[in-house]
């Protein structure tokens, strides 16, 4: 990149110049200094040439500012000089004494220039690199080839095409196309920049090839996802050196082609070359992608033996591939022995993956803890690492020290988190997570709106989630249209649901199986037997989607709720696979809602054939028995249940006010407020039934008084979760009540006349939908 230099002026300058040459080599700093004390004795510091010899050897032995002071001293300078000291600023990758040097020279020249882009570009300041060249050519300096394949090196960094095809017309103007260098950095800016056709026509056009040009068409097909032309290449090379390899190897292994790397690298060991930490890492994943851990252990063996040494790539493939195998123990072993700052992140999300398999979270808590530097990913894999174990709290109290503490959270970590408010169905803490959504600029991506779609409706906002879908929907992602046809059939609004749906294949979008399940569930609830028939069919026949159990299931609901019990048993005989525990679950809770307690018998006990411990079936037939009026053989079935110790589940509701939630069961009486909350539901009860509603007291399945009866319906717990909401929250607003079990018909009723009587909207979501009362109707018009 330096100038030739002026003649010596002397023997002198000449023989004192080669000793400092001598030092530089030697990096001999003594020697160095005293040269430059013997040349000042000597009367020698007038010669330029030397003085640029002593810059030279301060600039590039790292002593830049003695480099400086000399640069200062010179009484003349020439280019030589200048550039001397500007390389040495900017491969320290000190650019703003680099510039404040550059705008200091008379008169740049061409390496002026192209040292400035270099260290713009050392440093990743690829931008500033293209602008300095763009300006470098305004001044009319012509770039060397040197120039070129720097700058060629900048658009491949960050795919500037358009700046790429205009440095290949200087190229082409200056002549430099013949010059191997030049063409192939030409040919890796084009393969990185993904214009395969133009870096092909640069290929074909190459005098002469060197192994980095056809490397780079290899490294080209294959970020292309096409390994069947890299092998065409590679097997058209004379010769191949380890980079030719290890970009088949890795290449292979990338696009999921891991037994053609396992046998790239066998045909690699045949020919006798050496592999390296980068063909190891590739090895090592290839053998954990295709479960070889025979191999694996082959590969982590010879490393042992020839002292190769696990650290960087090949230490952290080593570490993912015994977390992926359950080997935790042995990852957790190589991460101590090489130190814990060594795994990346990669290594460390698939050891944290090993632990959460395991249910342990607190090793992989501890290895999180002890990383010097923690990205994103690192923070998330953890947070996600917690949530999959159900460990909520956690997550959450990990969220908000990274927002104290952390990086950015990224599109995953706001999913994750949006998943925790799901499960909470907290729609406060949903909306907390929204807005750093918003402020992080990651409301647009699809994985956040899809989780957003899912935490609104799970919170009972489906105006909210609606919302979230149209900011969404444009992206044509299957899982967004599910998610919200999902919502809106759990809502109750199956209309809308089934309308989405057809938009949905209008719009030339695939439904997958899931898709399926909310358009089965949205007919359900809505009782449009048809055209669930239709669907079910259309899944198969159109879409050529196998039903699942989840389907099968969503079937005999669909029939069964529309009180078409044989049919709904004739499905189940003609499956091709065997009912599982929801498929009876379904038919015997439409037994119990039409009173076929003799079906609802054969349901519970096949049912108990597969679960025999299921209080749930249990309950359910003794329920069926007991609407039907058959008191003894209910009572029959209960003491059966005690007598075996299996236990029903406990109804309970709950309701979320200033980020508490309060939870109530029948009767409460462990609640604080527990005198003003029966007080409440006492007065409401007196002027609900003033406005027409009658108890139903067939919904207590017990053989009771009447009085009884409508005493224990008065005390259901989504009636003291409202009693204390409206005791609690401001008039006027939505109370959002969750229960565990399916409401019950007095429960529904109930709420309808309370909704009209204090004129506020009651979202209750219960075991299977959700329903919006409000001014006396539900959105589910009774049907449920």
């Amino acid at each position: 990149m330096e100038t030739s230099n002026p003649h010596p002026l002397s023997s002198a300058s000449g023989y004192y110049a080669s000793l400092l040459q001598t030092s530089l080599k030697a990096k001999d700093l003594y020697t160095g200094r005293s040269i430059h004390a013997h040349i000042l004795k000597a009367g020698l510091h007038v010669s330029v040439y030397l003085l640029n010899n002593i810059v030279n050897f301060y600039a590039k032995c790292g002593l830049i500012s003695d480099a400086h002071l000399m640069l200062d001293e010179m009484p003349i300078k020439n280019n030589f000089s200048w550039n001397t000291l500007l390389s040495g600023y900017a491969k320290e990758g000190r650019m703003e004494a680099a510039t404040r040097l550059f705008e200091r020279i008379p008169q740049p020249d061409s390496v002026s220039w192209t040292a400035m882009i270099v260290g713009y570009a050392q440093m990743g300041c690829f931008g500033s690199a293209i602008k300095t060249f763009t300006d470098m050519i305004f001044y009319r300096i012509s770039p060397t080839q040197y120039t070129i394949t720097s700058i060629l090196a900048s658009c491949a960094a960050i795919e500037a095409l358009e700046i790429g095809r205009k440095v290949h017309s200087f190229i082409v103007k200056l002549g430099f196309s013949s010059f191997v260098p030049v063409a192939n950095s030409l040919l890796n800016m084009y393969a990185k920049s993904g214009d395969m056709v133009k870096a092909r026509i640069v290929f074909d056009r190459m005098r002469v090839r060197s192994i980095s040009s056809w490397n780079a068409m290899i490294s080209l097909h294959m970020q292309s996802g096409r390994p069947d032309l890299a092998c065409a290449v590679f097997e058209e090379m004379e010769e191949h050196d380890i980079v030719s390899w290890n970009s088949m190897i890795s290449g292979y292994n990338q696009h999921g082609f891991d037994v053609e790397a396992l046998d790239t690298f066998s045909k690699m060991l045949k020919f006798a070359f050496k592999p390296d930490r980068f063909t190891l890492a590739a090895v090592l994943s290839a053998c954990a992608n295709v479960e070889n851990m025979k191999l694996g252990k082959q590969v982590h063996a010879y490393m042992m033996r020839t002292n190769f040494g696990t650290f960087g790539a090949a230490e952290n493939a080593l570490v993912s591939m015994y977390s992926r195998f359950g080997g935790v123990g042995s990852a957790q072993k190589i991460v101590e022995k090489s130190g814990i700052s060594n795994v990346n992140m990669i290594a460390f999300t698939a050891l944290l993956d090993g632990y959460v398999k395991l249910g342990n979270l607190r090793p992989a808590r501890q290895i999180f803890d002890s990383l010097k530097e923690r990205d994103v990913v690192a923070w998330t894999a953890m947070i996600v690492g917690y949530v999959q174990n159900g460990l909520n709290d956690d997550a959450v109290a990990l969220f908000r020290l990274m927002l104290r503490e952390g990086p950015k959270p990224n599109s995953y970590t706001l999913a994750a988190m949006l998943s925790v408010s799901s499960g909470f169905a907290s729609l406060d803490h949903g909306r907390q997570i929204h807005a750093v959504a918003i402020r992080s600029g990651a409301v647009p991506s699809v994985s956040v709106g899809n989780a957003l779609i899912t935490m609104y409706s799970k919170a009972g906002s489906i105006d909210n989630a609606r919302r979230v879908f149209n900011l969404v929907c444009w992206y044509r992602d299957t899982v967004s249209w599910t998610s919200m046809i999902i919502a809106l059939a759990q809502h109750g609004l199956g209309e809308a649901a089934i309308e989405l749906f057809e938009k949905m294949l209008t719009f030339g979008i695939n439904p997958d199986h899931i898709t399926y399940v909310g358009v089965l569930c949205a007919c359900t609830h809505v009782g449009l037997v048809e055209k669930g028939w239709n669907y079910y069919n259309m899944m198969q026949n159109i879409h050529k989607i196998e039903p699942t159990p989840s389907h099968y299931a969503s079937m005999i609901d669909l029939l069964g709720r529309a009180g078409l019990l044989q049919e709904a048993q004739d499905f189940i005989k003609n499956m091709p696979i065997e009912p599982d525990v929801i498929a009876w679950g379904s038919l015997l809770a439409s037994c119990k809602v039409h009173k076929n307690a003799e079906l609802a018998k054969i349901a519970a006990e096949r049912l108990l054939l597969i679960e025999p411990d299921n209080g749930g079936a249990f309950s359910a037939l003794a329920n069926a028995y007991s609407a039907c009026g058959r008191w003894e053989e209910a009572a029959k079935i209960r003491k059966s249940m005690k007598d075996k110790g299996v236990k029903k589940d406990q109804g309970f509701s709950w309701l979320q006010i200033r980020s508490e939630v309060h939870v109530f069961g029948v009767e409460d009486a462990l609640h604080p407020q527990r005198d003003a909350i029966f007080a409440m539901m006492a007065k409401i009860w007196v002027e609900i039934k003033k406005m027409g509603f009658v108890p139903e007291t067939a919904a207590v399945l017990h053989d009771l008084d009447e009085e009884v009866k409508e005493q224990i319906l008065r005390y259901h717990s989504e009636k003291l979760a409202i009693a204390f909401g409206l005791m609690n929250t401001p008039e006027n607003t939505t109370l959002r009540i969750m229960k565990n079990l399916r409401v019950c018909n007095d429960c529904h009723t109930a709420i309808k006349f309370i909704s009209k009587l204090v004129g506020r909207e009651i979202i209750v979501r219960d075991a299977t939908r959700f329903h919006h009362f409000k001014n006396g109707t539900c959105s589910c018009r009774d049907y449920w």
